[in-house]
């Protein structure tokens, strides 16, 4: 029997400033130009702040098999369903965590995977957490990095990432030009595997390796 996931926790009773409120209204409409505006953007958590630079668009029920939402809500995946601006959080391979922004209208299931990230502050605290890195480009060069240099775990789920929570996510303090954003196929999944929802920015050291899913062959 599944767990209960904890339901998204409130967003703070004050108001936003302007940079806030831009995102917001970025986050609340559709998931890929949310993906796109997300590059650049500050994702700040357990003392380390990771500047953004790769993406994953992951729409709901309508047509996106690779989404976990596609069958529908469950306890794992009922965040997705809205509001924007929280965070869905889940465990894959048994190992590791991923950290998606949740996007789009409320009840209309949508995320952005949030897949890599330069650390531009505290990376003492991110080197600590993945001692056997070699090079700083490395330290959240991934999802499950990322998550791992930030610390974030199950308790960020459902986490309002607009407010001043313990997982923190601010506009970029210089936007990426359009002409530096680089898109293509989302990275190892089953479903949709040609939808060019990756985005990213064009040449830098911390994006991702592209690897396309390949089925296993069925064991005789």
């Amino acid at each position: 029997m599944s767990r209960a996931v904890p339901p998204p926790r409130p967003a703070p009773a004050e108001a936003p400033g302007p940079d806030l409120a831009a995102l917001a209204d970025l986050l609340a409409g559709p998931v890929v130009p949310a993906a796109r505006g997300l590059l650049g953007g500050r994702l700040s958590a357990g003392g380390v702040t990771v500047r953004i630079t790769e993406v994953e668009a992951y729409a709901g029920t309508a047509g996106d098999p690779a989404s976990h939402a596609h069958r529908g809500r469950t306890p794992r995946n009922a965040v997705m369903f809205g509001p924007a601006g929280h965070a869905y959080v889940y465990f894959t391979y048994g190992m590791h965590w991923c950290v998606n922004v949740v996007t789009g209208p409320d009840g209309e299931a949508s995320a952005v995977l949030l897949r890599a990230g330069e650390v531009v502050e505290g990376v003492d605290v991110a080197r600590a957490r993945r001692p056997a890195v070699r090079r700083d480009v490395d330290l959240a060069r991934g999802p499950a990095r990322l998550c791992a240099a930030l610390g974030i775990d199950r308790a960020a789920y459902g986490s309002h990432l607009l407010g001043d929570g313990p997982v923190r996510l601010r506009p970029a303090v210089e936007p990426v030009p359009e002409a530096a954003v680089a898109a293509g196929p989302r990275v190892g999944v089953t479903g949709a595997h040609d939808v060019p929802w990756r985005f990213w920015v064009a040449g830098d050291p911390t994006v991702s390796a592209y690897r396309r899913h390949v089925p296993r062959a069925a064991r005789r």
